[in-house]
């Protein structure tokens, strides 16, 4: 897996963004690797937005509701038997009213035991997966965890595209709101009660179902995505920042296999075609550096890194490769003009397009 310093996705597409190629160039060189997040401009959510309700049910600002109908209040309850030396657990899905949300989740996280695993997932723009999953390359304290989530909670409220929680093996505790703002609560089956008891007390009790199970085929979306961050000037943090930010607060990694190239049903894709923004340094000038978009043909995300190591150590002398800003896999027919006489079946791992982009 690759470190968490050297891997940053950026949400903006593959057409690389001026203002956020700025922002990292804070980040590496004027704060180098490591950045305080106290540092940061704090993020402000928008005041424009008017909140959705639909029959007492409140929707999150980044959620607005089409011919989306209002979900039964409650929990569902799913029993999972454990394998592999995993225990058995219970599974609470709860479904309620964004104003009521805050205080369950905080009753839930009071599960989870004194060390967790933060994660956190977001869109992807990998054509090939829908979510970009990260988790903390390391165990921290709760109370480290929790310190985090309290700034951050207000957007992880509110936006429909980023999902975070945190899980713990001893005992085995996942607590995860997601992007819809179900909150997720994963319990050994000894402390059932205990869920079922905190749910209560907020008024929650199990239903048959929260959403109507036929909402997947709906012809037409029944809502849609709103951007929730105010953007005053460039200097606003945007969800590119945030998800640095907490990636940095929580030492997350993406979940990927590096030497595995499989989509999201596991189907085995073999040679395909990546972009990649990456950042390097000249060998002669200190302190001067530059982005060089690549856009070229791998096996695997490890061989990706290899190959563009290697290009730019071969082609490019007069850089040295400090590592990734953004990788993605891209679909054959969104690669640029200047790429259009390629051929789609392609056996060998080569770089077919740079440019630099010096400051």
């Amino acid at each position: 897996m690759m470190s968490a310093a050297f891997l940053i996705f950026a949400r903006s597409g593959h057409g690389s963004s001026k203002r956020f190629l700025q922002r990292m160039n804070e980040v590496f060189f004027s704060r180098g690797l490591s950045r305080n997040i106290g540092n940061m401009r704090e993020y402000e959510l928008r005041h424009d937005l008017k909140r959705s309700e639909v029959e007492g049910y409140q929707f999150p600002l980044g959620i607005e509701p089409i011919s989306l109908p209002a979900p039964k209040q409650g929990y569902t309850l799913e029993y999972t038997p454990g394998d592999d030396g995993d225990p058995d657990t219970y599974a609470f899905h709860i479904v309620l009213s964004h104003d009521r949300l805050s205080a369950v989740i905080r009753d839930a996280f009071d599960f989870l035991p004194g060390e967790v695993v933060p994660i956190v997932e977001i869109g992807s723009r990998d054509a090939y997966r829908a979510l970009d999953i990260y988790l903390g390359s390391e165990m921290i304290p709760t109370d480290d965890f929790l310190k985090v989530w309290k700034r951050f909670e207000p957007l992880l409220l509110e936006d429909g595209s980023i999902g975070a929680g945190a899980n713990a093996e001893q005992p085995f505790v996942e607590i995860f709101l997601d992007t819809w703002k179900g909150l997720l609560i994963n319990v050994p089956i000894n402390m059932r009660r205990e869920v079922e008891q905190m749910l209560a007390r907020h008024g929650l009790r199990e239903v048959l179902e929260t959403w109507p199970h036929d909402l997947d085929h709906s012809p037409e979306p029944p809502s849609q995505l709103r951007e929730v961050l105010r953007t005053e000037d460039d200097q606003s943090p945007d969800l590119d920042e945030i998800l640095l930010q907490l990636r940095e607060a929580w030492g997350l990694e993406l979940d990927v296999d590096p030497d595995a190239n499989v989509d999201e049903s596991g189907r085995r894709l073999g040679m395909v075609l990546w972009h990649a923004i990456i950042l390097a340094v000249r060998q002669d000038r200190r302190g001067k550096g530059a982005y060089i978009t690549v856009w070229a043909t791998a096996g695997s995300l490890a061989e990706m890194e290899r190959l563009v190591n290697d290009h730019v150590e071969e082609n490019m002398p007069e850089w040295s490769f400090e590592g990734f800003f953004s990788v993605d896999r891209v679909a054959f027919d969104e690669r640029p003009d200047e790429m259009s006489e390629l051929d789609m079946r392609r056996k060998k791992p080569e770089v077919h397009l740079t440019a630099i982009d010096e400051w």
